[in-house]
């Protein structure tokens, strides 16, 4: 026999060779796919301080069992929610410069503006609040706290050379303060992890606004104008 002039003839593969073959690749795809999305899933970013919205009704007429009262007007809060993440938020000495972050008052939230949107006027404190939308602060270096409505607008995305909205508390002013106020401040009985604003004791007349976050309750109390 030649060797060198011998040919190999490879096996003819049959249709059983076949489904063989792709039987046994089945788990290996599978495998690979179930890897591929989960990588895809452990690479995306959450955010650290996820967007958050709270919002009430008041004034509604007339009062159905079911529903409540109806022809609300909406009071909304939008903010952005920071985390605890271990720190002690509100004890350390510097905590106002930490939180201010170089601004001059306190945002009250993370990343954007604090924004205040009423369908109705309100009365804070003796001071009444046309319908709109506001951006919210808080002044920390007060004693009290200082609750503070502004007529600033807020930026969509940070733009640091757009000097007619704000983004965050940089670049605030007091000059379009709409009122200021003091606030309650507490210690509730138990910490909240995440910053929340809410709306507490509601009735279809008033009610209080109130920023959760650590150890520490501020609220201002608001009524509807008569």
């Amino acid at each position: 026999m030649n060797l060198l002039t011998t040919r190999y003839t490879a096996p003819m593969m049959t249709s059983r060779h076949l489904t063989f073959g792709l039987a046994a690749l089945l788990p290996l795809c599978l495998l690979i796919s179930t890897f591929t999305e989960f990588s895809a899933t452990a690479q995306e970013r959450r955010i650290m301080s996820p967007a958050g919205r709270s919002a009430t009704q008041v004034g509604g007429s007339p009062f159905d069992p079911v529903r409540g009262f109806v022809n609300d007007k909406w009071i909304e809060v939008r903010y952005g929610r920071p985390l605890t993440r271990g720190r002690n938020i509100f004890g350390l000495d510097d905590y106002r410069e930490a939180l201010n972050d170089g601004a001059e008052v306190w945002r009250a939230g993370a990343n954007h503006t604090t924004q205040l949107i009423t369908d109705v006027p309100l009365m804070l404190d003796d001071t009444r609040l046309e319908a709109g939308t506001y951006t919210l602060f808080i002044d920390l270096a007060a004693s009290p706290w200082e609750f503070i409505v502004s007529s600033w607008p807020a930026q969509v995305t940070f733009d640091e050379d757009f000097s007619e909205a704000l983004y965050g508390a940089y670049g605030y002013t007091d000059d379009r303060d709409v009122l200021r106020i003091p606030m309650d401040v507490e210690t509730p009985p138990w910490a909240f992890d995440q910053l929340s604003w809410q709306f507490l004791d509601v009735t279809e007349t008033g009610g209080r606004l109130a920023m959760f976050w650590a150890d520490t309750m501020a609220s201002v109390t608001f009524s509807l104008v008569e």
